[in-house]
């Protein structure tokens, strides 16, 4: 045979080699899972974002512990479809889907004066919603899109709804961050500017939020925990991933990525597990405590300050 076939060949040969590899520890891969036995029988829980992805799968990971779910969706059409999922899966908990857009801060407000009139606790906010690298916009309240539903909707959200969870604590407010974060870089002076890298700030700014809250609220009862859930497969990057390209590439994320299912387990933990009973501050990746990144140890709190007005809290 000549040279160029036994290249070819090679090159064909270590490919299948390759996938097969790669299918053998997919199918080996040792799943994370939350292990607490912890039941939420009267607790009320609200996710962000749950009608799809890690929002969804968390909500029914809680659902099947008993727990009294409050879905909070921007699109009320997805989040009935994905309450009617849920409920194909388990008849444990309750579920209750309602309107939230984190990108209008009047929508935010509507939705806190709803849950404080009609709530009598919530045990856990768990701020999951996000959007990544959706186009440069400047929405109603003159806030940058990507910067306005991942920070600046969770920051309000999380500040109005703090009386309550005071009076249901010992609460925990649950914050979804990134990796990514590590990429961020956040310019005090103009947070509506069009950022390099979007979610990457947003995500830093989470975590600059999620410290600062944590060191106000000492001896409320009321818990914060940041988290990463790692590379998942989900809807987050539609804006950066045509829908004919994610198909194509399902394969390759079911090889190399989470699923929603194996990526909320880091959620969960934070949210219910006893280990974190009267614990505050920390950092989580496949549900155990993880080392905070260098930038995230700065000290920010001008960001508190500047959400306060950027939000009209």
């Amino acid at each position: 045979m000549s040279s160029p076939s036994w290249f070819w060949w090679s090159v064909v040969g270590g490919g299948i080699s390759a996938v097969a590899l790669c299918i053998l520890k997919r199918c080996t891969r040792t799943a994370i899972k939350c292990t607490s036995l912890r039941l939420m029988s009267g607790k009320t829980v609200l996710i962000t974002g749950a009608n799809c992805g890690l929002g969804k799968a968390t909500a029914l990971e809680l659902a099947k512990r008993d727990a009294r779910v409050i879905m909070a969706c921007r699109d009320l059409v997805k989040a009935k479809q994905a309450m009617d999922d849920i409920r194909q899966v388990t008849t444990m908990g309750e579920l209750h889907i309602a309107k939230l857009d984190l990108s209008s801060m009047s929508s935010v407000k509507q939705f806190c004066e709803n849950i404080n009139a009609q709530e009598s606790r919530l045990d856990v906010l768990i701020n999951n919603a996000a959007v990544m690298a959706h186009p440069f916009a400047i929405t109603e309240d003159g806030l940058e899109i990507n910067m306005a539903v991942n920070h600046f909707g969770n920051f309000l959200l999380t500040n109005l709804l703090l009386d309550l969870l005071k009076k249901s604590s010992p609460s925990r407010i649950v914050f979804v961050s990134s990796s990514l974060h590590k990429f961020g870089k956040l310019n005090l002076k103009d947070l509506n500017t069009k950022h390099k890298n979007p979610y990457a700030d947003s995500k830093l700014a989470n975590i600059y939020f999620a410290r600062e809250l944590h060191s106000r609220l000492k001896g409320t009862g009321v818990a914060v925990h940041t988290l990463s859930p790692g590379m998942v497969n989900t809807e987050l990057g539609r804006h950066r991933i045509s829908n004919v390209l994610r198909f194509c590439l399902q394969p390759l994320f079911w090889l190399m990525v989470k699923s929603p299912e194996e990526g909320c387990q880091t959620i969960v933990h934070c949210a219910i597990s006893e280990n974190l009973d009267n614990v505050s501050g920390g950092y989580y990746a496949n549900c155990k405590e993880s080392q905070w990144s260098e930038i995230s140890q700065e000290n920010l709190p001008q960001l508190y300050e500047i959400s306060e007005r950027l939000t009209g809290l």
